[in-house]
Order: structure tokens, then sequence, then C-alpha cells
């Protein structure tokens, strides 16, 4: 799909086609049963990403000695803010 808003738009003024794929983009695979969850995966860390109401959560698997790490990024946040923060991982 492309072309997308500008990457210092919020994700809010984003389509849902436009977010999920800029999710496929980074690398993301939806869940084939739950559409609004993603997986992916960085170098050294795995994470689940859900498309919520009013946010994007992403839950980094096991980062913290062992336990789950949770953000939670609002969709008034940029595309790049939001992506640079996901990429730098837990």
């Amino acid at each position: 799909m492309r072309p997308w808003p500008s990457p210092d738009t919020p994700l809010y003024n984003h389509s849902l086609a436009a977010i999920e794929d800029w999710l496929r983009t980074l690398g993301a695979q939806q869940d084939e049963q739950e559409l609004n969850r993603w997986s992916l995966q960085g170098a050294g860390w795995q994470a689940e990403l859900s498309l919520e109401i009013e946010e994007l959560q992403v839950r980094y698997r096991g980062a913290a000695a062992g336990r789950d790490v949770v953000r939670h990024f609002k969709y008034s946040m940029s595309r790049q803010d939001v992506e640079t923060a996901i990429l730098q991982g837990p």
C-alpha cells in the first residue's frame, strides 16, 4: 500500500490499512486468529504488538530477568517516534 502520511504524522491520522502495512515493513507478522496482534523480532528480543483502542501496546517477551517489559504508545505519537522506540527494543 503506500504512500503513507509523513513520518512525523500522529498514528491516529493513518488508516488501519496504512498502520498494518507499516508494521509489515518493520517485519511484523499478523496473528491469523487475533488480527489486532502482531509479533516482531529484533536483535536479541521478541515482541508482541497489540493494536488497542487508544494505544499500541508492545510486550517484549522475557526482556528483564525473564520478565516481560510492556510499553504503551498513544496513537497521538508520530509514526517515526513509535518506530524508533519499538526498534530500540526493551
